[in-house]
C-alpha cells in the first residue's frame, strides 16, 4: 500500500467538489455554514474554508485527484481516488467530520450533510469514516442466491406488482447483526449511494447506467419479494456485500451517477412472464471472479448491455 504522501505526489488531475448542508429537523438548507476541507490523515494543514449561501450549498471548487487512468483501468496497486476530510459545523447545530470521502478526476463530487440541532454547548462533533471504495479495498464477496425468488410458498408476503418505494430501509450491517443500526433511506438517494461505492463515475455513460439497472432490479426484487421482512426483520435490505450492496452513511455521491439515476429510477431488468425484478448478481471481475454472473469492471460493458438488452 502506498503512502499518503507518495499518492499526494501522484495527484496531477483535477475533480470537483460542491456540498450541500441541510437541517436534520426541517430539512431546511443551513446558511452559513462553515466547512474546512483537509488531506484525509494530515489535519493540521487545512487546504479549503468554504461558506454555504442561502441555498445551504458552497462555491463548486478544484480539488487535486489520482491520474484519470487509474480509475479507467483499475487495479488494487494504484488508489484512483484522493481522500479528503470535512469538518462542518453552524451555529445552532452540532458539528460534523466526515473523514475518507472519495475524489474522483474529472468528475464533481457532491456531498449532502445533514446536521442536528445542537443539544449541548460544546459537544464533539458526530465523526464519520468513509471506508474504501469496493473497487479498491477487499471486501466479502456475495453469497450466490436464485435470480427469481419463489413467490408460491405458504404464508410468503410479496406485493401483487412491482412498487418503486420513495423510503427504504437499510440495516447497516449483516442481516443477524442486531447492533446494527437501520437508517431510513430515500430509494433514489440509496441508489446513488450504492453505485458511488461500487462503481467509478469516470466511466463510459452506457456502463454507468447498466451497472445502475443492474442495482436497482437486485434492490426492487428485496422490495418486491419482501425478502428480510419474510424472514422476521423490519428491514429492507443491508449494506453487507456477502448478502446484498454496499451502502455507507453520509459517503459522497458523484454528478454522473446522479444524473443517470434520475433517468432511470423506475426501470429494472426483468424476464419474460416474470413479474418480479431479477435479482441482478454480481461480482467485481478482479478480485472475486464469478462465471455466469455479470461483472462491475468497465471492460466487460458489451457484455452487460446484452443482458440488459434481453431482459427488460
Amino acid at each position: 500500500m502506498k503512502s499518503l504522501k507518495t499518492m499526494q505526489n501522484e495527484n496531477v488531475d483535477k475533480g470537483t467538489l460542491q456540498i450541500n448542508v441541510t437541517s436534520g429537523i426541517t430539512s431546511y438548507p443551513i446558511e452559513n455554514a462553515t466547512i474546512n476541507i483537509y488531506y484525509t490523515g494530515v489535519p493540521g494543514e487545512q487546504l479549503e474554508q468554504l461558506t454555504t449561501d442561502s441555498s445551504g450549498q458552497t462555491e463548486t471548487i478544484e480539488l487535486d485527484t489520482p491520474p484519470l487512468e487509474y480509475s479507467r483501468n483499475p487495479t488494487i496497486e494504484s488508489q484512483p481516488y484522493s481522500e479528503y476530510t470535512f469538518e462542518v459545523s453552524a451555529p445552532g447545530y452540532e458539528p460534523i467530520s466526515i473523514a475518507g470521502a472519495e475524489l474522483l478526476p474529472t468528475v464533481k463530487a457532491i456531498q449532502n450533510v445533514t446536521m442536528r440541532p445542537l443539544d449541548a454547548p460544546n459537544s464533539s462533533p458526530e465523526i464519520f469514516v468513509i471506508p474504501g471504495h469496493t473497487l479498491y479495498e477487499e471486501y466479502p464477496p456475495k453469497i450466490a442466491e436464485d435470480e427469481i425468488k419463489p413467490i408460491n410458498e405458504t404464508g410468503e408476503i410479496v406485493l401483487s406488482r412491482v412498487v418503486v418505494p420513495e423510503y427504504i430501509v437499510v440495516h447497516d450491517g449483516s442481516p443477524r447483526d442486531s447492533t446494527a443500526k437501520n437508517y431510513y433511506v430515500r430509494y433514489k438517494e440509496y441508489i446513488k449511494n450504492v453505485a458511488s461505492s461500487e462503481i467509478y463515475a469516470t466511466w463510459p455513460a452506457s456502463t454507468i447506467r447498466a451497472n445502475v439497472l443492474a442495482i436497482m432490479s437486485f434492490t426492487l426484487n428485496r422490495v418486491y419479494t419482501e425478502w428480510y421482512r419474510n424472514q422476521g426483520y423490519d428491514f429492507t435490505i443491508t449494506s453487507s456485500t456477502a448478502f446484498d450492496h454496499k451502502w455507507i452513511p453520509e459517503r459522497n455521491i458523484y454528478d454522473t451517477i446522479s444524473v443517470i439515476v434520475d433517468e432511470l429510477f423506475a426501470s429494472y431488468l426483468s424476464r419474460p412472464n416474470v413479474k418480479q425484478p431479477i435479482l441482478t448478481q454480481y461480482c467485481d471481475g478482479r478480485q472475486v471472479q464469478c462465471p455466469n454472473w455479470m461483472t462491475k469492471l468497465q471492460q466487460h460493458t458489451s457484455y452487460i448491455i446484452k443482458i440488459r438488452s434481453d431482459t427488460i
